[in-house]
C-alpha cells in the first residue's frame, strides 16, 4: 500500500507578530503625535523670543534637525543588534530611553535646553530601535512562511499609520486646549503603553542571537579591500580628507549640515573605492562574504537614489503646515490636522492597492516588482510638489482659498509614500545578508537622514543674496521656487532610480526554516 502523499498545511502568521504590532501602533502613536504638533509648538510658544519673521525658518531648521538625529541613530542601534545585544533588547532597554525623552518634552516645555534634550533623548531611542522593529519582524519568518512576511509587512506599515492618524487629528487639539505639557505627556503615556506591550510577548519571539566577532564581516571585507593595493589607500584617504574638509561648511550651514555631508562624502568615496578594489580580498575572505559585501554596496546605491523622497516627503510636517496656515479653514480646525490625512489615505491605499490595484496590473501582463513601484513612488511624490507649488505661488499673489485643495497633493504624495516605504521595508530586509540585516536596515532609515540633509541644504542656500538674486529674477517667491526645484530633484530621482534598477539582480536572504 503506497504512502499517502504528505499535504503540507497551510502556513499562518506568527502569533508573536500581534504583540510586535501592537507595540508598533503605541509607538508611533507617541512619535507622530509629538511630531506633529512640533512645527507649530516652537513657532508659537519656544522659538517666541526670535524676530516674528524669523520664527518659521529656525522652527524648520530644528524639525528637520531632529528629523536627521532620529534617522542617524538607527546606525548605532544596528550595531548594537547585530553585534552586542541581540534586536529584542536593544529595542527594549532604547523604549525606555525613548520614555524618558517624552517625559523631558512634557516637563520641560518652557525651558529650550530642557526641551531640546528631550528632543535629542527621542532620537536617540525612536532611531535605535527603528532598525531593529523592522527586522525583529523579519526574523519571525523563515522559508517556509516568507511568503506571508509581505503581509505582515503591509500590515506593519498599517498600524504605524493607524497611530499616526489618530495622533495627527487629536494632538492639535490637546496642545491648544489643554497646552504644551498635556500634548506632549500624551504620547509619552502612549511610548510606555508600548514598551509594556512588546515586554509582555518576550517568550514568544525567535530570538536571533547577535553574531559573534567575524573576520569576515562587511567592514573587516572592505578594510582589506582598501589596503590591497596602492590604489584603494588612496581611495580611503582620499574619503577621509572630504570627509575632514566638509566640516569646513560649520560656519556657514551650521554642524548639522557640516557633519552629515562628512558622513555622506565618506560613505560614498570609500564604498566607490571598495567596490572598484572589492575583488583583491578574495582569497583573504571567502567569496561568500566578498559577494555579500558587493550585494550591500549595490543595495546602498538604490538607498541613495531614495534620499529625494524623503526630502520631499518629511516636509509635509513642515513646510505643507506653513502653507496651510496661509489657506482658509474653519475657525476649530488647525493646520496640523491635516497630517492626519496621509495615514488615512494609506491605511486606504495598502489594501487598495494589494487588491485591486497590483493584481489588476498583473492581469495586464505588468508586474508591479518592489522596484518599479519605489520608482513610481517617487515620481508621485515629484509631482504632488508641483501641485502645491502652483497653489504656493496663487497664495503669493494675494489669493486666498480653502485649505481643502491641500488634500490633492497629499493624496499624491501618500500614494508614493505607499509605494516606497512599504515597499523599502521588506526590499531592505530581504537583501540583506543575516549577518547584517540591523545595519543594512540601519542605512534604509540613514536615507531620511540624507533626505532632510537636503532641506537644511536648501534652505540655508536661499540665505545667500545671490541665490535669492537669482529666484527674484524667475518671478516666483523665495517658498514657491523651493517647491518647485524640489519636484525636479524627485524627478530625477526617479529617472535615474529606474534605470539602475533595471540592471539590479534581486537576492533572497530570508533565513532558512
Amino acid at each position: 500500500m503506497s504512502a499517502s502523499p504528505e499535504v503540507t498545511p497551510p502556513t499562518r502568521i506568527p502569533r508573536q507578530i500581534s504583540y510586535i504590532i501592537g507595540n508598533e501602533g503605541c509607538e508611533r502613536f507617541s512619535f507622530y503625535g509629538m511630531r506633529n504638533i512640533l512645527t507649530v509648538f516652537l513657532v508659537t510658544s519656544l522659538l517666541a523670543y526670535l524676530p516674528e519673521a524669523d520664527r518659521e525658518g529656525a522652527a524648520k531648521e530644528v524639525f528637520h534637525t531632529f528629523v536627521i538625529g532620529v534617522y542617524f541613530f538607527p546606525l548605532l542601534g544596528g550595531w548594537l543588534a547585530d553585534r552586542f545585544w541581540g534586536k529584542y533588547n536593544t529595542i527594549l532597554w532604547l523604549s525606555l530611553v525613548y520614555c524618558l525623552g517624552h517625559l523631558f518634552l512634557a516637563v520641560f516645555e518652557s525651558s529650550r535646553m530642557g526641551f531640546f534634550a528631550g528632543l535629542a533623548l527621542i532620537a536617540l531611542g525612536s532611531g535605535g530601535i527603528k532598525p531593529c522593529v523592522a527586522s525583529f519582524v523579519g526574523d519571525q519568518f523563515d522559508q517556509n512562511n516568507k511568503h506571508s512576511a509581505k503581509v505582515v509587512f503591509d500590515a506593519f506599515y498599517w498600524i504605524i499609520n493607524f497611530g499616526s492618524f489618530f495622533a495627527s487629528l487629536l494632538m492639535p487639539i490637546f496642545l491648544k486646549g489643554f497646552g504644551p505639557s498635556v500634548a506632549f505627556g500624551i504620547p509619552g503615556l502612549l511610548m510606555f503603553i508600548a514598551t509594556v506591550v512588546f515586554w509582555f510577548g518576550r517568550k514568544h519571539y525567535v530570538m536571533v542571537p547577535p553574531a559573534p566577532p567575524n573576520p569576515h564581516s562587511f567592514l573587516n571585507v572592505s578594510r582589506t579591500a582598501l589596503a590591497a593595493s596602492p590604489q584603494g589607500r588612496t581611495y580611503a584617504m582620499v574619503a577621509v580628507l572630504t570627509a575632514l574638509a566638509s566640516l569646513g561648511l560649520t560656519p556657514q550651514f551650521g554642524i548639522v549640515i557640516a557633519l552629515c555631508t562628512a558622513m555622506v562624502a565618506f560613505i560614498a568615496l570609500g564604498g566607490l573605492g571598495v567596490w572598484r578594489q572589492l575583488d583583491l580580498a578574495r582569497g583573504t575572505h571567502p567569496d561568500e562574504a566578498v559577494d555579500g559585501v558587493r550585494a550591500v554596496l549595490r543595495v546602498l546605491v538604490l538607498f541613495f537614489l531614495v534620499t529625494p523622497f524623503w526630502s520631499l516627503f518629511d516636509q509635509k510636517a513642515s513646510t505643507w503646515i506653513l502653507q496651510a496656515d496661509l489657506m482658509s479653514k474653519p475657525t476649530w480646525f488647525q493646520s496640523s490636522q491635516m497630517q492626519a490625512l496621509n495615514p488615512a489615505l494609506v491605511m486606504i491605499l495598502i489594501p487598495f492597492n494589494n487588491l485591486i490595484l497590483y493584481p489588476t496590473l498583473a492581469r495586464l501582463g505588468y508586474q508591479m516588482t518592489a522596484l518599479r513601484r519605489m520608482t513610481s513612488g517617487i515620481a508621485f511624490s515629484g509631482l504632488s510638489w508641483v501641485v502645491v507649488g502652483g497653489m504656493q505661488v496663487i497664495l503669493d499673489g494675494g489669493t486666498t482659498f480653502s485649505i481643502v485643495w491641500q488634500v490633492l497633493p497629499y493624496a499624491l504624495l501618500t500614494f508614493g509614500e505607499v509605494l516606497v516605504s512599504a515597499t523599502g521595508l521588506e526590499f531592505a530586509y530581504s537583501q540583506a545578508p543575516a549577518a547584517m540585516k540591523g545595519t543594512l536596515m540601519s542605512f534604509w532609515n540613514l536615507t531620511v537622514t540624507v533626505g532632510n540633509l537636503w532641506v537644511l541644504v536648501v534652505n540655508a542656500s536661499v540665505k545667500n543674496q545671490v541665490v535669492t538674486d537669482f529666484i527674484a529674477s524667475t518671478g516666483f517667491g523665495v517658498t514657491a521656487f523651493q517647491m518647485f526645484f524640489f519636484a525636479a530633484f524627485a524627478f530625477v530621482a526617479a529617472l535615474v532610480f529606474g534605470l539602475v534598477a533595471r540592471t539590479y539582480p534581486m537576492a533572497d536572504h530570508y533565513r532558512q526554516a
